[in-house]
């Protein structure tokens, strides 16, 4: 594990942050303009859901800064949770967008229309490519850097960019090849795209809302936690290890069965040692609170 707090990461993510939002900006006029000047309704629909995006990852990176802030007097246990309500917003967000595609693409296919120009294919692809690109570098930060449930569901409205465009360029191929009886195959492609686009707002939706919840958290994570705490020869076990998390870091409730004879003072080092070594092995443990019990107590649970 690795913790995102740095000033060098800070600065990473405000960079990271600053191109995907010009990038989007800029793809948005480059979609619609060309949407309209050659034709083409899936590409027009495609730069106004991208207008959507704009907003939605404004809100989505600014509650992820602001998840990051440290704890204060209204706020012991800090601002975390911000930034899974933020992976809510993201998660609806993609819903939302996959139902106004869907709607749009059948109005269109109900409604005959000529077949899109040529030039609005490659534009397209560029789309893709670029899009993707965006959705892959934001989902490495959620996957190396830090768990992020709001940044990965700004990387999947990137990803459902990349897919109504790549759905759309399919279509408009198809419409090129086979003349004006095929005009309607973007909108078909793009509708498609939408199932994919719900699946995936559906997931992020889910998960966000497990750990608003404080949703139990990865048991690999539990069980090395464990493992650490009972490498102190004092710990005789772990009998409690409840994880939860809150933005990119966990907080960590520990109870270890140790010695009944033990001294208070002995057990408050022990209890300070323990959570010093979880800290230093596990850098995203925001805070780890350590409570002793006498080695005949109750059994693990």
């Amino acid at each position: 594990m690795t913790a995102p707090t740095s000033d060098f990461d800070h600065r990473n993510l405000l960079k990271v942050g600053g191109i995907v939002l010009a990038m989007n900006i800029l793809l948005m006029c480059v979609k619609i303009a060309v949407g309209i000047w050659g034709n083409s309704y899936a590409l027009i629909a495609d730069g106004i859901e991208s207008a959507s995006d704009i907003f939605v990852s404004l809100l989505t990176w600014g509650g992820f800064f602001l998840s990051l802030r440290p704890p204060d007097a209204k706020h012991p246990f800090g601002h975390g949770k911000i930034e899974s309500v933020m992976g809510v917003l993201s998660g609806v967000a993609l819903l939302g967008a996959a139902v106004a595609i869907a709607a749009f693409s059948i109005r269109e296919i109900r409604t005959p229309h000529h077949a899109p120009e040529w030039f609005t294919l490659p534009v397209l692809l560029m789309v893709v490519v670029v899009k993707e690109l965006m959705a892959n570098r934001i989902m490495k930060l959620t996957t190396g850097e830090m768990e992020s449930r709001a940044l990965e569901g700004d990387a999947w409205h990137h990803r459902s960019d990349a897919l109504t465009s790549g759905a759309a360029a399919i279509g408009i191929a198809v419409a090129l090849i086979g003349g004006e009886g095929w005009a309607m195959a973007d909108d078909w492609a793009a509708l498609f795209a939408c199932l994919i686009i719900a699946a995936n707002g559906f997931r992020i939706v889910k998960l966000s809302m497990h750990d608003v919840l404080d949703g139990r958290v990865d048991n690999e994570l539990v069980a090395a936690l464990r493992r650490t705490a009972e490498a102190d020869a004092q710990v005789q076990q772990v009998e409690k290890c409840r994880v939860r998390k809150s933005g990119v870091g966990y907080f960590v409730e520990l109870h270890l069965q140790v010695d009944a004879e033990m001294t208070v003072q002995a057990g408050h080092e022990l209890g300070h040692q323990v959570k010093a070594r979880l800290q230093k092995e596990f850098p995203r443990l925001i805070d780890v609170v350590v409570h002793l019990e006498p080695h005949h107590a109750a059994a693990v649970q």
